[in-house]
C-alpha cells in the first residue's frame, strides 16, 4: 500500500509492480442540479477527479446507486445513469456494472479503479516552498447550487456552473503533469481552503492565498453576501477556521 486512509490523499493506492499501482476511490453525493442526466454527469466527473488528482488515469468503474421505490419516475434513474456514462465513456473508461439500494434519497456516484506507474505519482503532499498554486477551475459552485435549491437563480443563470461541475479534469492533468508539478488535489467538499489546509499539512509547508487573484463563478459572491451558504461552506468554516489567518480586509461573505 503506497497510499491509505492515514493520508490525506485524494484516492489510495496499491502497488502492484514496480511499474503498476492501482488507483481506488469512492464517490457519490444528492442531487445538486434539476436535470438528471446533468447530475449524472456531475457525479461521474467529480469521482473521475479523484483519479486525476493522483496523476493516474481511470480504468474502470462500478455505479453507486440509492433510488427510491416508488414516487419518482425510473426514468429519473436512467437519465442519471446516462450522464455517468456518457462522460465515462468520455474519460475512456468503462463502467462494469454496479449495486443499487432502496432509498428515500436519491444518490448517485461512482467507485472507480485507474492505473498509474508509482514513479509518477503525483499527491497532495508534495508542495514545495517556493510553488505557485493554480486553480484550474472558478469557485463558488456550492453557493450557486444551494441557491438554486432554495429557488433564488435558475438553472441558466448557473449554466456556467454546472459545465464547469460536468468537465472532466483530465486535461488539466495532464498539463500539470507536462509542467512538472510537484502535487495535485481535487477541491470539491472541504472548499479551497479545506482541501488547501490539507495539502499544506500533507507537505509539512503554508499557502499564502491572494483572495483578489481567485477565479469565482459569476454571481457566487453576491449570493453569499445575501446569506446564501451551504451546509458543507458552514462546517468547513467551523473547523478549518481556526487554522487559516485571514486578512482583515477579507469580505465576511469570503
Amino acid at each position: 500500500m503506497l497510499l491509505g486512509p492515514d493520508a490525506f490523499a485524494d484516492a489510495g493506492i496499491i502497488r502492484v509492480r514496480d511499474d503498476l499501482a492501482l488507483v481506488q476511490t469512492c464517490d457519490f453525493f444528492t442531487p445538486i442540479v434539476d436535470d438528471p442526466h446533468d447530475f449524472g454527469e456531475i457525479a461521474a466527473a467529480n469521482a473521475l477527479s479523484d483519479v486525476y488528482a493522483m496523476g493516474a488515469e481511470p480504468l474502470c468503474a462500478l455505479n453507486i446507486v440509492c433510488f427510491p421505490e416508488s414516487g419518482v419516475d425510473f426514468e429519473v434513474l436512467g437519465r442519471i445513469l446516462q450522464g455517468g456514462d456518457s462522460k465515462a465513456a468520455e474519460a475512456g473508461m468503462a463502467i462494469l456494472g454496479g449495486h443499487s439500494v432502496r432509498d428515500e434519497e436519491i444518490k448517485y456516484g461512482l467507485a472507480v479503479t485507474g492505473t498509474v506507474d508509482p514513479s509518477a505519482l503525483l499527491t497532495n503532499a508534495g508542495a514545495e516552498p517556493g510553488d505557485v498554486l493554480f486553480l484550474t477551475k472558478p469557485l463558488g459552485t456550492g453557493v450557486l447550487t444551494t441557491a438554486l435549491k432554495q429557488g433564488r437563480v435558475s438553472a441558466g443563470e448557473i449554466a456556467d456552473a454546472v459545465d464547469g461541475m460536468k468537465r472532466l479534469n483530465r486535461a488539466a492533468a495532464a498539463a500539470a503533469r507536462a509542467a512538472g508539478a510537484h502535487a495535485l488535489t481535487d477541491v470539491t467538499g472541504f472548499g479551497l481552503a479545506g482541501h488547501a489546509w490539507q495539502m499544506a499539512e500533507a507537505s509539512g509547508v503554508a499557502f499564502r492565498i491572494e483572495w483578489e487573484r481567485l477565479p469565482l463563478y459569476a454571481g457566487a459572491m453576491e449570493l453569499a453576501s445575501e446569506g446564501v451558504d451551504s451546509g458543507g461552506g458552514r462546517a468547513n468554516a467551523a473547523y478549518y477556521g481556526s487554522r487559516a489567518r485571514l486578512a482583515r480586509r477579507l469580505p465576511a461573505e469570503a
